[in-house]
C-alpha cells in the first residue's frame, strides 16, 4: 500500500449508477476527517432515493463534519433542490469540500447548474470518477471512457482522476480487488489521468498490502445499508 490519500479544495465525486460513489464519498470524508482535515460534505445526489450521503447526517454531525443538505422537509424528495449554501461552499470550500453528485449523466446535470460557482477565481477543483468494473457499462476501459464522456457532457466539468471501487458486496474477494486494480491501471494509462486510490472493505484491506499497489487504499466501512442492517462503526485513524 502506497501512502495516504491527500485531498484539498473542492472534490467532486461522480460515477455511473451503482458504482458505489456515495459510499466512497462518505468514507473519503471520514478518512480525511480522521487525518485532521476540516471536511464539509454536500449531498447533490438527486437520482438514488436510498443511498445518499444525507442518510449518514447524524454520524457526520456527531463527528463535527458539516453536511450541506436540502431543507429538512425536502430530505426525501427526488427533486432538483439546490440550497444556496452549495454555491457558497464551492466559492469558499475551506480546507476540503466533498460534493457527491448523482449517478450517470442524469445525476451529473445538477453540476452544470453550478458552473458559475465552479469558475470562481483561484478555485481548486478535482473531479474523481468512481468505477466498479463489476457493474454494467464500466467493465472495460472503453466503457469507462464512454461513461466519462457522458458525465463530462452533462456536468460541464472534466474528470481529473479515477477511484477504483471493485466489489461484489458481501461476495467480494481479494482476487476481485486485484482484478479491479488491473483495470484501473489500464484505464489510468489510457486516459492519462491519475488513480487516486482503490477501495477495500475492512475485512480485505490487509490483503491489499501484498498486491504491489502504486496507489493508496481507502478502507470502506459501509454506512449506507438497508434499515435492517447496522452500519459499521467509525473509529478515528491512529
Amino acid at each position: 500500500m502506497v501512502g495516504h490519500i491527500d485531498l484539498k479544495g473542492i472534490v467532486v465525486i461522480v460515477g455511473n449508477y451503482g458504482s458505489g460513489k456515495t459510499e466512497v464519498a462518505v468514507n473519503l470524508a471520514l478518512d480525511q476527517h480522521g487525518r485532521g482535515v476540516h471536511v464539509r460534505l454536500a449531498d447533490l445526489d438527486l437520482v438514488n432515493p436510498y443511498f445518499r450521503t444525507r442518510e449518514v447526517r447524524r454520524l457526520m454531525s456527531s463527528l463535527g463534519i458539516e453536511m450541506i443538505l436540502p431543507p429538512e422537509g425536502w430530505l426525501q424528495a427526488d427533486l432538483p433542490i439546490l440550497t444556496p449554501k452549495v454555491g457558497g461552499l464551492i466559492r469558499n470550500p475551506g480546507e476540503l469540500a466533498i460534493l457527491d453528485a448523482g449517478g450517470d449523466g442524469v445525476g451529473a446535470t445538477v453540476l452544470a447548474a453550478l458552473a458559475d460557482a465552479f469558475q470562481a477565481p483561484g478555485a481548486s477543483l478535482q473531479v474523481f470518477q468512481v468505477v466498479n468494473p463489476f457493474r454494467p457499462n464500466t467493465q472495460t476501459v472503453a466503457q469507462c471512457l464512454a461513461m466519462k464522456r457522458t458525465i463530462e457532457a452533462a456536468s460541464r466539468l472534466k474528470v481529473t482522476g479515477w477511484i477504483g471501487n471493485a466489489h461484489l458486496l458481501s461476495e467480494t474477494t481479494a482476487d476481485h480487488i486485484r482484478e479491479g486494480y488491473e483495470l484501473m491501471q489500464a484505464l489510468s494509462k489510457d486516459s492519462g489521468l491519475p488513480l487516486l486510490c482503490i477501495t477495500a472493505s475492512e475485512t480485505l484491506v490487509a490483503q491489499t498490502r501484498d498486491m504491489g499497489l502504486n496507489c493508496p487504499t481507502l478502507t470502506i466501512r459501509r454506512q449506507l445499508v438497508p434499515p435492517w442492517l447496522k452500519p459499521a462503526q467509525w473509529h478515528a485513524i491512529d
